[in-house]
């Protein structure tokens, strides 16, 4: 079986090592979840996808304009669009 990368076929386990593996984001509130981790802490019943463009850290989300508009009161790191299928 031959791995899809991002550079064409995988032919080889050193190059399948590098391929990156993408964390899920959760389709509620856009946190970007950690390694292995599948299910929002915050929204336990939300769909989750690895499919998301944007990566924001926010810190001091009552001093953040990007946090308003994801709507975010916790500091953490989040996705800006996530795509739920």
């Amino acid at each position: 079986m031959v791995s899809v990368h991002p550079r064409g076929p995988v032919q080889n386990k050193t190059e399948a090592s590098e391929m990156v593996k993408v964390p899920f984001a959760c389709g509620e509130c856009h946190l970007v979840l950690g390694d292995d981790v599948d299910q929002c802490p915050r929204h336990p019943s939300a769909q989750v996808s690895s499919d998301w463009t944007g990566y924001v850290i926010i810190m001091q989300p009552e001093r953040s304009e990007i946090a308003k508009r994801l709507q975010v009161d916790q500091p953490g790191r989040y996705a800006l669009k996530v795509n739920i299928r």
